[in-house]
């Protein structure tokens, strides 16, 4: 089954916030990553087959957009990425993720 990764960038906490729950909620997806970006920018991260992704994404930006306009900066999808950059970037499941996939 191919796997995608999604990541959204947001302005604040609040949006990622929401749109983290969204994505989990619309899809079979797995947060696989949370972070802070730079200048109170925070950013998540979401691995499942591509199709899950793309409407748990879609569901992610909608809901973060709703906390205010223009919150989420920028988000794009992977579809199958290659394994030197999931070994590489912390966008692999892990012990502590694999409970919610």
């Amino acid at each position: 089954m191919p796997i995608a990764v999604g990541v959204i960038q947001t302005d604040g906490f609040p949006p990622v916030l929401a749109a983290a729950d969204a994505m989990v909620k619309a899809g079979r997806v797995t947060l696989v990553y949370y972070g802070l970006a730079e200048k109170a920018q925070f950013l998540v991260a979401i691995r499942g087959p591509v199709s899950e992704v793309k409407v748990a994404m879609d569901a992610g930006i909608e809901a973060g957009n709703k906390v205010g306009p223009d919150k989420v900066l920028t988000h794009y999808i992977v579809p199958n990425p290659p394994e030197n950059i999931v070994s590489v970037l912390p966008i692999d499941y892990t012990p502590k993720s694999e409970p919610f996939r």
